[in-house]
């Protein structure tokens, strides 16, 4: 009873993570820094243009054993690719402050869920904790007059997984925090 127990949470946690990368054009493949392999990537209109772009979350292969969640967190750069003519691509953006590093999920492991774009929009979604829960969903937009994207808001859920119901729910937005360029933003940073 206890192995079946254990053997359904695995699954469920195992469900939970990222699913695997769709596979990059040869033109953003051959960008990619050394010493990196793409964790996640999705293909959607960054910069309301109508050419595909994509946003790239890379990881080191030995992230698990080098990332120190409170004394030196090992980054996964966010890159953020613009498509051209051709089929082209430029590097437009890259932070390695918005994604959380693989051990800043608690107990429920790789924090890091996946993307989402749409219309200059791109999200970068995590989920984590123990017995209470998190989610945090940071979005950019993308800023036409400055041509960077610019953070858009930052919502969080925290909820104790015996009782998801009654969660507190935060966001915040322009209003808050003001202009954050995607290059100054920081989640390390509360």
């Amino acid at each position: 009873m206890l192995l079946s127990y254990c053997l359904s949470v695995l699954s469920l946690v195992a469900s939970l993570q990222a699913p695997p990368a769709p596979v990059l054009p040869a033109a953003i493949r051959r960008a990619l820094p050394a010493g990196y392999v793409v964790l996640a990537a999705e293909r959607g209109d960054l910069n309301r243009d109508a050419s595909p772009d994509w946003v790239v979350v890379l990881n080191k292969p030995n992230e698990k054993q080098t990332s120190d969640v409170i004394e030196h967190p090992t980054k996964r750069p966010l890159l953020l690719f613009v498509g051209g003519a051709g089929g082209t691509y430029t590097l437009a953006a890259r932070s390695d402050n918005a994604v959380y590093c693989v051990d800043c999920g608690g107990m429920m492991g790789d924090p890091f869920m996946g993307l989402a774009i749409k219309n200059g929009y791109f999200t970068v979604e995590h989920y984590g904790g123990s017995a209470q829960r998190w989610t945090r969903y940071i979005t950019f937009r993308y800023d036409a007059a400055t041509r960077t994207w610019l953070l858009h808001r930052d919502g969080s859920e925290r909820f104790h997984a015996l009782d998801p119901e009654h969660g507190t729910t935060t966001a915040t937005t322009a209003k808050n925090f003001g202009r954050v360029p995607l290059a100054k933003f920081d989640i390390y940073k509360d």
